[in-house]
């Protein structure tokens, strides 16, 4: 009543009053008790309520009692309260009873009576109005009473009226049921008639797990006893027992068709992850464009049952349709065999697949830009583009098939998860015969895989026939090309001649005839939406087993795009090791293929199949370059290489190195790798040592096995004093004067002991142009050699017998972006572990060597040269010195072939050398021809004076061409030497006279001691072994004179003259 007029009772009665406080009140205390006076307002705790804008003034009175009731009579608020306990104590007149409080009690009964009566008064209408409905309410309660009792009593009627039995009521009841039963089998085979259409409907809208359930609740109602002897319904049980075996096999090609991507519906998600893993895209990384495959799985729920929804294509969501088509196989009872079916073809569909990605990849690329190689055996280094151009074959090759496998391998992850949430659901739990497949996918993926890097990595695969690998007709494989030859071949059948389209036509109708429904696929009709007209059965079969088998190949082998190079090696492994990564998240938790087991084909393969052809290869190559006619050539492009000549054959050889660098940085770091490069930077020394000692050898004896040195070679090759001054002469800052007279006093020492022979210098100009190239290229070849050099961490060896075991973790090694798209413009270099890298150091030292004792050769044989030829020039035998009174204008022949040979060798080296080299050739040879003009002087006799004017004249030929070459230039102390000659024997000890006064003047001179030898001009010096050897020069042609008388007079003045030379020199 309170609530339908606005006010609020505060659940009346003795409890539940203190729900609207914000805190009990605390109890009062018994001295301030005192009855309750009419005027007497409510206590403080009463007036702390929260004010009531919208209560009358009865329902604020109403509060106040209910409050001053809960102040002083906390006992009756509680639901415990014992009214007759409170009325005893208030009767009781002892210490411990509460009569003393009874007047206040009656007070407090009182207020609250005469606030009941206000409530009353207030609201008398609404009472009023109750107490009316009420007596309605009741009326209709006493109505309802009375016709339940007289439905009762017509039910008791009824009953005792159907207990009184009738024969006739009893043969209509089974009449009717006789009736029911009929009626009911007609019903049954109108609806059997109506199966074939039905599931035939279902089956060519793709609606298959409706079309299960028609045809199993045919074949159900078939099997009633009640149905078993209707004999029209034979054919029908023949018609749903073959549409059971044909419903499964078009299940099985519906399956074949989503998995292994022959529905055009499949085709949007492989060539996404193609374009986005970079068949088309160089963003390979970029994968935001496609839906993740975890994403993917998340949205299929495999624990609620498959529900088909007409209003959509179900072969639009491809992994979806996939789910359907394992659940419609499930309640068919066929998924065992479906999953069987599935294992035999699973090789003979990955093989269609791979035939047909290469067939579509070749009709791509223009087999005219491919790159051939030029030249035999199919070794060669290609350049940027022939390299940029099989990198887009290799490229579009493997990314669109690894995105294939992808999307197949995502296929049968769904169906793995499909029938493991059917076998879980069923409480088979994880069948392995069932759940067992994908193991086998991975070992034909590793089969496929291997069977590619094979085809393109070694050279004895069915290689790139192009017209540069003929050679006389006949295929780079030779007759074998017989034993591929086949008498009958899919491929070769004319596909579509009439009466190919006839045969084709004619099984297409016996399949239809015989198992209805199986060839439907052949006649689909485009889904709305989609103007794509799609490949009907028998040309999918036709295109499967004409692809299958190419004329060109052998059965099982794939045609290769490109020729085989183990340089492909770097084009290969990227992506597949990105598709390797990205099949590790597809791989189902909880099967047997581990993920370290899916580098471990890669493994084997690198150790037994690419390392045995990267050796040959690498064997190969190197051999071709040093057995090129013009290997040992000078490079006609080396100003792109390097700053001076070299080798044809180096700049070759430092490619193929290069190139095996570059490409092993595309693979896992591999000591054996490296130790086949280092070993054929040594075969390529011990080659370039050969040239040098060919170029630098004599003309080899037939009687002679062993092949002897020219001497300038000899003497740089062989440890003494002379190989150890000129190579102090060369390691030194500067060229020092000291040790150039010590190089000179020691080869002229050497060559008076051992005279030289035409046969002991080069006499051919190329040669020495070929040493000079020898010398740049072991220079420029170390150089480039040391930027290789690089220690590695990674020390996995497989050609030792103990091999890591946690070797497959160097693949992971291999995922960075710049060996994924192809990249190369790093710097290149050849990972060496600490070990290695002694066999590499030594390498380098031994360029460094070989280059240093080619130009220790170089610097002697110019000399050599010089010694010969003066040898030859003074001789008598060749130019006497004894002439007549003719006026000498020319020098000796000799003098001028030795100046030509100079300029030639000084041109050779200016053109080939650089500053240093050069000046270390030509300083010293002044001082070298001085001393030799000098020391063997005698070497003329006899002379006379016009064979002195001669020789000065020789003399000033040989330094005015020797300014041409080596700067200040001086043959001044051979001139004066030979001009005291002119003087003759007197002058010559007068001359030694004067010097040994002018010497001891110097002696005696304050502060001159060290400076004697300013004192005389070195051109002036001359020993006593030269000015006796002059004196004997003087006497030469009266010594010479057959006639006893004069000779033994010059013999006598020769031995006055020399005792005159001693008793001045004999100090000095």
């Amino acid at each position: 009543m309170s609530n339908r007029y606005g006010g609020s009772y505060r659940n009346g009665g003795y409890g539940g009053m203190d729900d609207d406080y914000d805190a009990p009140p605390p109890p009062p205390q018994m001295s301030s008790r005192r009855p309750f006076a009419p005027g007497r307002q409510p206590s403080s705790r009463s007036t702390s309520r929260r004010p009531r804008g919208d209560e009358s003034n009865a329902e604020r009175e109403i509060s106040k009692v209910l409050e001053l009731i809960k102040a002083e009579w906390p006992s009756m608020t509680q639901t415990d309260c014992i009214p007759v306990s409170l009325a005893l104590q208030l009767l009781d007149d002892s210490s411990v009873g509460r009569a003393n409080e009874y007047d206040n009690f009656k007070a407090t009964h009182q207020y609250l009576q005469d606030s009941l009566k206000g409530i009353v008064h207030e609201h008398h209408q609404g009472f009023n109005s109750s107490i009316g409905t009420f007596h309605k309410i009741q009326g209709s309660i006493q109505a309802s009473q009375k016709r339940v009792r007289q439905l009762k009593e017509s039910l008791a009627t009824s009953k005792a009226s159907l207990c009184t039995s009738d024969p006739e009521l009893k043969k209509l009841y089974k009449s009717s049921q006789m009736y029911d039963e009929v009626l009911q089998t007609l019903g049954e085979l109108e609806d059997l008639r109506t199966v074939p259409d039905q599931l035939e409907a279902r089956i060519s809208e793709k609606r298959f797990l409706t079309a299960v359930e028609v045809l199993q609740n045919a074949l159900r109602k078939l099997r009633k006893p009640e149905l078993d002897d209707i004999g029209a319904l034979s054919d029908l049980r023949s018609y749903l027992a073959n549409q059971e075996t044909a419903l499964m096999d078009i299940l099985v090609e519906e399956l074949h068709e989503h998995l292994y991507l022959k529905s055009p519906y499949c085709q949007e998600r492989w060539q996404s992850l193609a374009k986005n893993q970079g068949a088309y895209n160089q963003n390979y990384g970029d994968s935001a464009a496609i839906t993740p495959f975890h994403a993917v799985l998340d949205t299929l729920d495999f624990e609620r049952p498959v529900t088909e929804d007409p209003s959509k294509n179900p072969e639009a969501d491809t992994s979806w349709y996939i789910a359907l088509l394992a659940e419609s196989l499930n309640k068919l009872g066929r998924l065992e065999g479906a999953v069987e079916t599935l294992s035999q073809r699973l090789p003979v569909e990955l093989f269609a697949v791979v035939n047909e990605t290469i067939n579509d990849v070749d009709q791509r690329h223009p087999s005219s830009l491919r790159g051939g190689s030029s030249n035999s055996q199919g070794l060669h280094i290609y350049s940027n583009r022939e390299t940029q151009m099989r990198a887009d074959v290799i490229y579009d090759l493997l990314w669109t098939l690894y995105a294939k496998f992808e999307a197949i391998a995502e296929g049968h992850r769904v169906f793995h998860e499909a029938v493991k949430a059917l076998a879980r659901q069923e409480g088979a739990g994880s069948s392995s015969q069932l759940l067992g497949g994908f193991k086998e996918l991975w070992n034909l993926y590793q089969n496929e895989i291997r069977s590619l890097l094979h085809n393109y990595v070694t050279t004895d695969a069915d290689i790139y026939q192009s017209d540069s690998s003929l050679r006389n007709g006949t295929a780079m494989n030779g007759a074998n090309d017989s034993q591929r030859d086949k008498l009958f071949k899919f491929s070769e059948a004319d596909q579509k001649s009439v009466e190919m389209a006839a045969e084709y036509e004619a099984l297409d109708n016996i399949i239809q005839t015989a198992v209805p429904g199986l060839g439907s696929t052949n006649t689909r009709k485009p889904q709305a939406g989609s103007k794509k007209t799609t490949a009907t059965g028998k040309e999918a079969r036709k295109s499967t087993v004409g692809g299958g088998l190419d004329s060109k190949n052998t059965p099982g082998s794939y045609k290769s795009l490109v020729e085989p190079s183990v340089f492909n090696m770097s084009l290969l492994l990227p992506p597949t090791l990105v598709f390797i990564q990205r099949l590790k998240a597809i791989v189902p938790p909880g099967t047997d293929l581990a993920a370290s087991a899916l580098t471990s084909f890669l493994d084997n393969f690198l150790v037994n199949v690419f390392q045995p052809q990267l050796d040959e290869t690498l064997s190969k190559l190197s051999d071709h370059v040093l057995g090129e006619n013009d290997s040992f050539q000078e490079d006609p492009e080396w100003r792109l290489v390097a700053r001076r000549p070299v080798f044809k054959g180096t700049t070759a050889f430092f490619t193929i190195v290069t190139a095996f660098c570059r490409m092993l940085g595309t693979i896992p770091h591999d000591q054996a790798l490296s130790a086949l490069i280092i070993s054929q930077m040594m075969h390529y020394y011990e080659r370039c040592f050969t040239w040098f000692k060919s170029l630098a050898g004599k003309a080899q004896d037939t009687t002679n096995t062993s092949q002897q040195l020219r001497f300038s070679a000899e003497l740089a090759t062989t440890e003494g004093d002379i190989q150890d001054t000129i190579q102090r002469l060369w390691t030194s800052d500067k060229l020092d004067p000291e040790l150039i007279e010590k190089e000179v006093g020691l080869l002229l020492m050497r060559t008076n002991e051992y005279p030289l022979d035409p046969s002991d210098v080069i006499q051919d100009r190329d040669v020495i142009s070929s040493l000079c190239l020898l010398y740049t290229s072991m220079k420029w070849l170390s150089s480039k050699i040391v930027s290789l050099r690089h220690i590695t961490r990674h020390a996995t060896d497989s050609s030792q017998p103990t091999m890591p075991k946690d070797q497959n973790r160097r693949w992971t090694l291999l995922n960075d972006p710049s060996k994924v798209n192809g990249d190369h413009r790093g710097p290149v270099y050849l990972p060496m572990t600490q070990d290695t890298v002694q066999s590499f150091d030594q390498i380098v030292s031994s360029y460094e060597e070989l280059a240093g004792t080619v130009l220790l050769t170089l610097h002697m044989e110019i000399r050599c040269r010089i010694i010969q030829s003066l040898r030859v020039a003074l001789s008598p035998t060749t130019a006497p010195y004894v002439l007549g009174d003719r006026e000498i204008k020319e020098p000796d022949p000799q003098i001028l072939s030795l100046n030509a040979e100079l300029i030639a060798y000084d041109e050779t080296a200016v053109r080939f050398l650089r500053d240093r080299e050069i000046a270390f050739v030509r300083t010293g040879l002044a001082l070298l021809i001085n001393s030799y003009l000098v020391s063997n002087a005698l070497a003329t006799q006899p002379m006379n004076a016009r064979g002195c004017e001669r020789m000065l004249l020789n003399i000033l030929v040989l330094q005015q061409n020797l300014k041409n070459i080596e700067a200040d230039v001086d043959l001044g102390r051979a001139g004066n030497y030979y001009r005291l000659f002119m003087e003759g024997p007197d002058a010559v000890v007068e001359k030694a006279k004067r010097d040994k006064e002018r010497e001891a003047a110097a002696a005696e001179g304050e502060g001159e001691g060290e400076g004697g030898a300013s004192v005389i001009p070195p051109a002036e010096q001359f020993s006593y072994d030269e000015l006796k050897n002059l004196v004997e020069l003087c006497y030469s042609v009266q010594l010479a004179d057959p006639e006893r008388g004069v000779n033994g007079a010059a013999k006598r003045q020769m031995g006055e003259k020399h005792l005159a030379l001693s008793e001045y020199m004999w100090q000095t």
